[in-house]
């Protein structure tokens, strides 16, 4: 094994390539006649064994070597990608992850079991008959050679001859010759010639150097391209010589590039675009980056795509630095503000605009798109709709949205318990959905759009609905709500995040306990955010949740009420108007803006925090908005905008719903951080109390 450090490379380059796999599987399910998917998936399987090899991972190399093997059969068209070979290289894939994240709870008898189910699936649909007995005993099936799961080689096949040498330090870089050897001699019969017409005198050898070539003599029937996969990984640092041996090869030259065969002299290696398509998000091994970062000292930089991974305690570290410099910077502003001395004023401008852009460099690398996200999930949908025999399918729009890393994964848990529910309660079974004139199989819609200074997912199914009665009804029995206590059909969904609430007849291995929702409730609260819900019985269910962009600075609007000063979120904010005098303070039901022509309730936050002082002769409302529901925030003085460094509420403070969190100003004292979307659903439902009162005095 090496080191911890490669190691920990291996493994995240494995991650990536691991997910890949998993989409390419769940897209052959859909598309099984498409076989660029089976090629991205065999081409991640083949990194995965390679890359596994030589990083000394030998047991995620032997189960991926079988694997492969099993699915070349698959993408040389002699077996079909069934349903069932589907499901079971999942399992596979799951395997394999263990191997790499967990290897002590790594049950061989498991891995055993799932190659033999998968060479089974892929012998029954195969064209041709297997052509050797299966292994008998579990280490034998933990690596079946590959004559037993693919067609072995005609022994009249094509003879190329092979030549390559390493670049001298590639052993330090973790490459393995011999690995490339094994794998040409299974593609056939082979004949290996060690070349040393390079080895120095023994006083300038260098023992960490390979100084040997080789030359193999191959005949097989499978194609060149079979041929030139064996060094995928090194083929652009190597020389390498792939020509039939019929014709008179040259002898290997130093430094020489990838040869094509004599018999073509005008061919060039192939462009990238004729190869099969790489696996989405699949990097080469870390050995690669080493051998790419050599070569581009050997050539003028002409790339700008390249990407380096940084800890996330790093970027977080990062950002505290810059919410400290923006601090900073808002003190500089006031004293600047205050002095007269012109050149002290350029300079707070000039700090002002380049804290602004090393703020929105370090958010924009904070910030991922969401479909990193939902990619996971289809995987669980695939899963759920196999094992309660519900036929499901799973939309997702809006993928890349971006949102704050953070954000993102604090997001995971919440939404499997929202879509594990949605599929297991909200969706009906075939038969129910058909006696109901609906399609057999139902729909989960999960999506991501910008609102504001949010993200709103949306998770949506085409199901029975949510049943307000009955939730009445166990709300009631339950002791949340009074018998007659009056609730809108929104009010009444928000119970279901109450601990231990669950409408189930019964409990499932995957819901029914009441446990799940609370979850989903406190992690969105955790993130500033909101939850709401539509339902309409038998039409389905909508749940949306309202999150902000990031956790960390955002521009915020400085408002004074009495003595106190606030800041809101400038995104949320629309315009800002005066109070007409005509209002009178003491007015009762006329809480309500004329804006262009639509009415427009309003709260008076020297009401709503028990400001005692008389109110100043001109105040101001401040239009800020959530989704689509808008409210007025009377203030008594707009001060202006500043960046706003978010910080946490203490725990004594937590359950203030009207706050969000607190920031540090200019001169050190501390700014509340209103919460628009409470704020905006409280004047909301104040409206609505207003209409029912008006209406009842109508009456």
């Amino acid at each position: 094994m090496m080191s911890t450090e490669q190691s920990d490379v291996f493994r995240q380059e494995a991650r990536d390539l691991l997910d890949s796999l998993e989409q390419a599987l769940l897209d052959l399910e859909q598309k099984p006649d498409d076989y660029d998917l089976v090629d991205t998936a065999f081409r991640a399987l083949h990194t995965i064994k390679g890359s596994g090899a030589m990083f000394g991972f030998d047991q995620v190399a032997s189960f991926a070597h079988a694997f492969e093997a099993a699915f070349d059969r698959v993408r040389k068209k002699q077996a079909a990608p069934s349903r069932d070979l589907i499901a079971v290289a999942l399992v596979a894939k799951d395997y394999i992850h263990t191997l790499i994240e967990t290897p002590e709870k790594a049950d061989a008898a498991a891995g055993d079991e799932v190659l033999v189910a998968l060479r089974q699936i892929v012998e029954a649909g195969a064209q041709a008959k297997p052509t050797a007995a299966p292994a008998s005993s579990p280490s034998a099936a933990l690596l079946p050679p590959l004559e037993m799961l693919a067609p072995a080689p005609a022994p009249a096949g094509q003879t190329f001859r092979v030549r390559f040498r390493l670049q001298p330090e590639s052993l330090t870089m973790g490459a393995n010759p011999l690995l490339m050897l094994d794998e040409l001699r299974s593609l056939g019969s082979a004949t290996v010639t060690a070349l040393t017409d390079k080895v120095p005198l023994l006083g300038e050898l260098k023992a960490e150097h390979c100084h040997l070539g080789w030359e193999v003599l191959l005949t097989t029937a499978q194609p060149r391209e079979a041929i030139e996969d064996v060094f995928m990984f090194l083929r652009d640092d190597m020389e390498l010589e792939i020509a039939p041996a019929s014709e008179t090869s040259a002898p290997i030259e130093e430094a020489s590039p990838i040869q094509a065969a004599p018999s073509e002299p005008k061919a060039q290696p192939a462009p990238a675009e004729t190869a099969p398509p790489p696996a989405p998000k699949a990097k080469t091994p870390a050995h690669d980056d080493k051998h790419a970062a050599q070569a581009d000292k050997k050539k003028p930089a002409a790339d700008n795509t390249s990407s380096l991974r940084v800890p996330a305690e790093r970027l977080n570290e990062l950002m505290d630095r810059v919410g400290e410099l923006v601090i900073a910077q808002s003190r500089l502003n006031q004293i600047a503000g205050a002095s007269s001395d012109p050149s002290l004023k350029l300079v707070a401008e000039d700090l002002a605009r380049l804290a602004s852009g090393l703020r929105d460099t370090t958010m924009g690398i904070r910030m991922v798109p969401i479909g990193s996200l939902f990619g996971r999930f289809r995987r669980l949908v695939h899963d759920l709709s196999r094992e309660l025999g519900k036929g499901v399918e799973f939309e997702t729009t809006g993928e890349e949205t971006e949102l704050d890393k953070t954000v993102v994964e604090k997001l995971a848990d919440p939404l499997v318990h929202i879509i594990r529910n949605s599929i297991d309660h909200g969706l009906e079974s075939g038969a129910e959905r058909l006696a109901a004139g609906k399609a057999e199989g139902g729909t989960v819609r999960l999506s991501a759009i910008h609102s504001g200074a949010e993200v709103a997912i949306a998770i949506k199914d085409d199901g029975k609905g949510l049943d307000p009665v009955r939730i009445r009804a166990k709300a009631e029995e339950a002791g949340l709500i009074a018998p007659d206590e009056k609730l809108t059909d929104a009010q009444l969904y928000q119970l279901i995040f109450r601990p231990g609430f669950s409408t189930a007849r019964e409990v499932t291995s995957i819901s029914g306990r009441g446990v799940g929702m609370d979850v989903v409730k406190r992690t969105i609260d955790s993130l500033r955010g909101s939850i709401d819900i539509a339902s309409k019985v038998g039409d389905g269910t909508t749940v949306t949740l309202r999150l902000p962009l990031t956790l960390a600075i955002i521009e915020g609007m400085l408002v004074r009420v009495g003595a106190s000063r606030y800041s809101i979120p400038l995104s949320a904010v629309e315009e800002c108007v005066e109070l007409p005098a005509s209002v009178d303070a003491a007015s009762s039901g006329r809480n309500f803006l004329n804006i262009r022509g639509g009415l427009v309730p309003f709260l008076r936050l020297r009401e709503l925090f028990g400001v005692k002082s008389a109110p100043e002769p001109y105040q101001k409302v401040v239009i800020v908005s959530a989704g689509e529901q808008r409210v007025g925030l009377v203030v008594d003085q707009i001060i202006g905008n500043n960046q706003t460094v978010i910080k946490s509420l203490s725990k004594l403070h937590a359950k203030l719903q009207t706050f969000s969190g607190a920031t540090i100003l200019g001169d050190g004292t501390v700014a509340l951080i209103l919460d628009v979307v409470h704020l905006v659903n409280f004047g909301q439902a104040y409206e609505q109390r207003l209409r029912s009162e008006i209406v009842g005095r109508a009456a």
